[in-house]
């Protein structure tokens, strides 16, 4: 897509479908499902779940998605599939290496399936990304620069649970994109209600080498919680559109006095051309350097929907009758009765539509 034909693009809803509330799918609770990615191959579509293995082992799901540019008419499980670790164990609940599954990505290459997880820092386990085969068994893990390890002591690295969220392939699948959700300990503080934040997007080769590295300007906090409660804005998934821009998801919780959250979601268009690299930046914090450029693409609260929940999986599909992309969304419900398992699929128009 020429780069003024990607500036100038939109999204159109085309319609909304949801699994049902912890149901029961060959033996596991469908829940949680925080990455999706679609297969051109089989036509199918993997859906992977955060669950730390305390509803059921981690895992993902293979499903067909029934839409084309009228009408999203229905999501159809096929099969589940458990993650293992390199000895062919699946990853625990609790004890050795816990599994949070944030971004699932199906290799273009040979079909194989790359998914990241977060780690957690309150358990001392540093983020990752690896390998499985379509089965989920284990191949391979892609090496790591120190700078996502964990620290204990909290004063570098990642913060718990804001690492790792998003995952994609570039156009010619030869690189990966990873996006963390927000910023490194010494990279400043997190978004409040009063000012944004700032995470790093990285570009792998699939050896593991860094080729770039760019701060992103995130959003701060889209409304103020209840006395006490809680409120965060960070990057839920990464998408690649061409060569020279990423589409970036953007997801603010926001609690009121009962606990409830109330979800803002915003998908961005982030432009490559002009940003600093920032691999050599040990910390952004007091730094000199020019950050991704965005340009808002889509804002789920004017959707027209009658909820929008805790969206954080994203994945291109097939191309519609009409040769425009489509696009699919996710929400991870938490496996909370006050939240929903919601896919929304959306029509990319072109400049020219």
């Amino acid at each position: 897509m020429p780069a003024t034909a990607a500036e100038q693009a939109r999204l159109r809803l085309i319609g909304e479908q949801r699994i049902p509330h912890r149901l029961v799918f060959d033996g596991t609770v469908v829940g949680g499902l925080s990455g999706i990615d679609y297969d051109a191959r089989s036509g199918a579509w993997m859906m992977a779940s955060d669950d730390r293995s305390e509803f059921s082992p981690a895992r993902f799901y293979t499903a067909r998605l029934d839409y084309d540019a009228a009408q999203f008419r229905q999501v159809r499980l096929e099969a589940v599939h458990l993650f293992r670790q390199a000895d062919g164990s699946t990853y625990p609940a609790q004890g050795g290496e816990v599994a949070d599954i944030e971004a699932v990505r199906v290799d273009p290459q040979d079909g194989s399936i790359w998914y990241a997880s977060e780690g957690s820092g309150k358990l001392g386990l540093s983020p990752f990304v690896r390998q499985a085969a379509a089965d989920g068994g284990y191949l391979a893990a892609l090496p790591m620069p120190a700078l996502f390890r964990d620290d204990p002591a909290h004063r570098r690295g990642p913060r718990n649970n804001l690492s790792f969220e998003g995952l994609a392939f570039a156009p010619d699948g030869r690189s990966l994109w990873l996006g963390m959700e927000a910023p490194l300990y010494q990279d400043g503080p997190v978004a409040t209600p009063e000012h944004g934040a700032v995470s790093r997007f990285t570009q792998f080769d699939r050896s593991g080498k860094v080729l770039a590295q760019y701060a992103y300007p995130l959003d701060r906090v889209q409304g103020v919680p209840a006395a006490g409660r809680f409120g965060d804005n960070g990057v839920s998934e990464i998408l690649v559109l061409d060569t020279r821009h990423l589409l970036a998801l953007e997801r603010s919780g926001v609690q009121d006095a009962a606990g409830h959250f109330a979800f803002h979601i915003r998908l961005y268009m982030v432009e490559l051309d002009g940003a600093t690299d920032v691999a050599g930046h040990p910390a952004l914090a007091g730094a000199d350097y020019q950050p991704l450029r965005k340009r808002l693409l889509l804002d789920l609260d004017a959707a027209g929907l009658d909820k929008v929940d805790n969206l954080e999986g994203m994945s291109w599909g097939p191309l519609l009758a009409n040769g425009h992309r489509s696009l699919v969304m996710v929400s991870d419900d938490n496996f909370s009765d006050d939240e929903v398992t919601q896919l929304l699929a959306f029509e990319l128009l072109p400049a020219s539509d």
